[in-house]
């Protein structure tokens, strides 16, 4: 499927051929931008009558301690590489609120929200894990690579019912040097006795992606947008 881009100072976005009838709004790690995860669109081969739009936001330019202060592209700030310090708690809302203005804007352009995926991957999946099941509209579901929950303890008490047992599509690798597997683990587990029904899938590598996960992200995005009709 040929995409056509449309870039702003915001975001990337690839239009498919057709109208799109379903939508990706897809969150870069620590660092990265929009333009890090593009290319992955054409690998995943999804079938063209999906015509999804894949949607790729920039992260705000913000200083990072972990990083002696260096100013770069992160949706907050991380103090220290723990789980308690890991996560900025007013960055963190500050970005989950943009990521649900991303969602309202897809809806405005026409689209479900049924037939809407966020996604992310390492910093940008904790922010989908953090706005999807508060978003107030019903998702197609979560795609969260590489990733943790932050607040963990927060999730029953700030979740929304019109996401409740909400598909979630967790991936991560056995190796990972940044996000260890034990968050994404836990992730896994504070989601699914939360009743979100939960995907998961972990691979001989480190904090990447890997052709393997393209192939079963590739199969839960069709599968998400075949059952939303």
């Amino acid at each position: 499927m040929r995409y056509r881009q449309h870039v702003t100072e915001d975001a990337v976005t690839l239009e498919p051929p057709s109208p799109a009838t379903a939508s990706v709004v897809l969150l870069h790690g620590l660092g990265a931008d929009g333009w890090d995860f593009a290319p992955i669109v054409d690998e995943l081969e999804l079938p063209p009558a999906l015509a999804p739009r894949f949607v790729f936001p920039h992260a705000p330019l913000r200083p990072v301690t972990v990083n002696a202060g260096y100013v770069m592209r992160a949706w907050y700030d991380i103090r220290e590489f723990t789980p308690e310090g890991r996560a900025d708690a007013a960055g963190l809302a500050e970005s989950s609120t943009r990521a649900s203005e991303y969602l309202d804007r897809e809806i405005e352009r026409g689209v479900a929200p049924g037939r809407i995926v966020l996604a992310g991957f390492s910093q940008g999946g904790a922010v989908a894990l953090t706005a999807g099941p508060r978003y107030p509209h019903r998702l197609a579901g979560i795609l969260a690579l590489s990733t943790y929950l932050p607040f963990p303890e927060r999730l029953a008490a700030e979740r929304s019912g019109a996401n409740a047992g909400l598909p979630v599509l967790l991936c991560h690798g056995r190796h990972d040097p940044v996000v260890p597997l034990a968050m994404g683990v836990e992730a896994r587990d504070v989601l699914t006795a939360n009743g979100y029904e939960v995907e998961w899938h972990e691979y001989p590598m480190q904090h990447e992606v890997c052709p393997a996960e393209l192939g079963h992200v590739a199969a839960w995005l069709t599968a998400r947008f075949a059952a939303a009709g």
